[in-house]
């Protein structure tokens, strides 16, 4: 768990199903020995590929244009670019060495954040605390990027992405989900 740049949800108890297709997946896309890892939390798993993130995530959104049901299991992939210990000083050092490069100044921005296993990061402070000294416009609806940050127990993954950077397929099982409502 403690190195990926994939972050891939499924339906609770299916992601021995959802490693198959990831598995499938990275192998059509060119990596021949992707790592693919189980989380201890349900309905998530990791994955370590030699492919680059965002060229994996266009070259599956060409597949799910031609072949929207794909994916069976799959519910959301999302690239992470960097790994690091689950610590608001870390994760804060983390964004803003990196933020001139993913964000331009006149982008507006958004903070997304998930956490799982861990109550020492507080949502309210935590988020004015990242966003303090980002000069650019904030916009929580339609944002130029979005900062994204998976806090799951000591490890936190990072990543600025646009809206079209996050894979959610339609899928068999959210049809199944969606027509028990």
């Amino acid at each position: 768990m403690h190195n990926f740049n994939l972050l891939i949800s499924s339906p609770r108890y299916n992601e021995v199903n959802a490693k198959a297709e990831l598995w499938f997946s990275l192998l059509i896309c060119g990596d021949t020995y992707p790592i693919i890892s189980d989380l201890e939390f349900q309905g998530l798993i990791t994955a370590l590929t030699t492919i680059n993130e965002f060229d994996f995530i266009r070259k599956m959104k060409l597949i799910l244009s031609n072949d929207p049901f794909f994916y069976k299991y799959i519910l959301k992939i999302i690239p992470i670019q960097f790994l690091c210990e689950t610590n608001l000083n870390i994760i804060k050092s983390t964004i803003d060495k990196n933020i001139t490069k993913y964000l331009k100044k006149n982008e507006s921005f958004r903070i997304i954040l998930n956490r799982r296993k861990n109550s020492l990061i507080k949502r309210e402070g935590f988020m004015q605390n990242i966003a303090k000294n980002i000069d650019n416009p904030v916009d929580l609806e339609n944002p130029d990027k979005i900062i994204h940050i998976e806090v799951l127990d000591n490890i936190c993954g990072i990543s600025f992405l646009k809206q079209e950077d996050i894979i959610r397929p339609n899928n068999s099982m959210l049809m199944i989900k969606n027509s028990k409502n």
